[in-house]
């Protein structure tokens, strides 16, 4: 069984030194994926191609190809059977016996490629062959525009090889020939997406995950990271950075300004990407962001952002559109992954500025948000290898509505300006206000024999809260939804 690889067009247009690095890098690439699949596995590199060789199973086969499918740096590859160059009605014996089933009764038109010294043309191969399919095969005529279907072959001095099956690559650059970034992961469709494109254009991309205080958000953030390295970008190890931004928020969530309160945030982000990028040696930061797509994403908003750090801030999505963004999430396979980690609801001011006052926020970080913080939450991040994450899916909360234990205590885990408009009254339940950023905190203060359900308005905080409590030890927890039956 042989493929044939062709190189993503971009690389074939560049100089020949620069063609000849990407050609190696994506050779040494493919190499390290095939290797343990089979012995026989054989990958050749050519000026204009990669030959992969195997006398292996189907399954091995099967393992090619989707391994090829995911390959930076690929524009398609075929998967070919070969024969040697012989007399042509050999050939079109040999072409028959495997393509007449699917010839009969269609349109067609036989392409050839020539390279190396034949005392034919091309066209006259071709001519051969149609001819000769068209008089065998019955209902067959010849199309050379539309047709529905091609016979293509690829004659390589002494050898003809007959494509079989055409599969399209991703595209891109192999990995690494661009520069290492730093990719900043909430977990929803648009930071996925941003970074599987940086992978997909040749650079190795580090994780980064701010923990804004729910440690099953973090886990699925992880998995999610994982799923992209595996997939995509396995032949080179990256880092899973986490940072500790509880207290990040609570400051925000404490002092700011409601309407700059997202702003801030992905500033004090910045100033510490910044800084872990160092760490990592990533020479840029990478977010989902697009313009006008919430309050603190539009144009000002995010040159106020892009002022906290020195480092490039690059936004592949920065022009794309929400659904354009989900659909590739679904066609990259991360879409069942993110869609059940939508975005939390602690850190969204009800009244979020699209136009932030800077000076503003420089006087209130300068006191709230001091960079003795920023460097102490960096100082104290843990960076693992993506290659050591284990990924165990983590079980959902119990979902309490209209029926709720009697001995159920609700725990209201919004923001305190959240509850003051809103305040939750259960007639029959007693309710503590906790806000999420502080249930790490409380927790000794908590009956571990009570069933406590969290309760927020968006129902995503609750449901990592419960998570959390049920990991320290606190079996009987849950979350509470409030509907129209249940409300007093």
């Amino acid at each position: 069984m042989k493929f044939i690889v062709r190189l993503h067009a971009e690389i074939t247009i560049k100089s020949r030194s620069v063609r000849q690095r990407h050609l190696k890098v994506l050779t040494g690439n493919l190499r390290t994926l095939m290797k343990p699949l089979d012995s026989s596995v054989r990958v050749n590199s050519r000026w204009d191609r990669i030959d992969i060789y195997h006398s292996a199973g189907a399954e091995v086969t099967a393992k090619i190809i989707q391994f090829l499918q995911q390959t930076p740096g690929i524009a398609y590859f075929e998967q070919v059977s070969e024969h040697p160059l012989t007399e042509f009605a050999t050939l079109l014996e040999w072409i028959l016996a495997s393509q007449t089933q699917r010839l009969q009764n269609k349109t067609f038109a036989v392409r050839v490629k020539r390279k190396g010294n034949h005392e034919f043309s091309s066209i006259d191969l071709a001519r051969y062959i149609g001819g000769g399919i068209r008089a065998r095969v019955p209902g067959t005529d010849v199309a050379l525009k539309n047709p529905q279907e091609e016979v293509v072959l690829h004659v390589i001095d002494d050898v003809v090889s007959l494509v079989e099956h055409r599969f399209p690559g991703l595209g891109g650059f192999p990995l690494p020939t661009q520069e290492t970034v730093l990719s900043l992961m909430s977990g929803g469709f648009d930071s996925a997406v941003a970074s599987y494109q940086m992978i997909r254009r040749g650079a190795r991309t580090h994780f980064c995950f701010f923990n804004l205080g729910a440690d099953a958000h973090e886990a699925a953030v992880r998995e999610i990271a994982y799923f992209l390295w595996e997939k995509y970008s396995r032949t080179h190890a990256v880092k899973f950075v986490t940072v500790d931004f509880s207290e990040v928020v609570e400051r925000i969530l404490e002092h700011a300004d409601p309407g700059t309160m997202g702003v801030m945030l992905k500033r004090a982000m910045m100033r510490a990407a910044g800084q872990v990028a160092q760490l990592v040696k990533a020479h840029a930061l990478v977010t989902g962001e697009a313009v006008g797509q919430v309050a603190s994403q539009t144009l000002s908003n995010l040159r106020v952002i892009d002022s906290a750090t020195d480092a490039l801030i690059l936004r592949p999505l920065i022009v794309s559109d929400k659904q354009d963004i989900v659909d590739q999430a679904r066609k990259i396979g991360v879409e069942h992954l993110s869609a059940v980690v939508p975005e939390c609801c602690g850190v969204i001011s009800q009244q979020p500025s699209v136009r932030v006052n800077p000076e503003l926020i420089l006087a209130t970080e300068q006191s709230v948000l001091p960079d003795s913080l920023i460097n102490q939450v960096v100082a104290n991040s843990v960076a693992v290898d993506i290659r050591e994450i284990r990924v165990n899916p983590v079980a959902g909360p119990a979902i309490y509505q209209d029926s709720i234990p009697d001995n159920a205590v609700i725990i209201d885990i919004r923001t305190d300006d959240e509850e003051e408009l809103a305040p939750l009254k259960l007639a029959k339940h007693k309710v503590l206000h906790i806000p999420f950023f502080r249930i790490a905190r409380k927790q000794d203060t908590l009956d571990k024999n009570t069933t406590y359900l969290m309760y927020c308005q968006q129902g995503v905080m609750s449901r990592l809260q419960a998570i959390y409590l049920k990991e320290q030890g606190f079996v009987h927890t849950g979350v509470y939804e409030q509907t129209n039956l249940n409300k007093d």
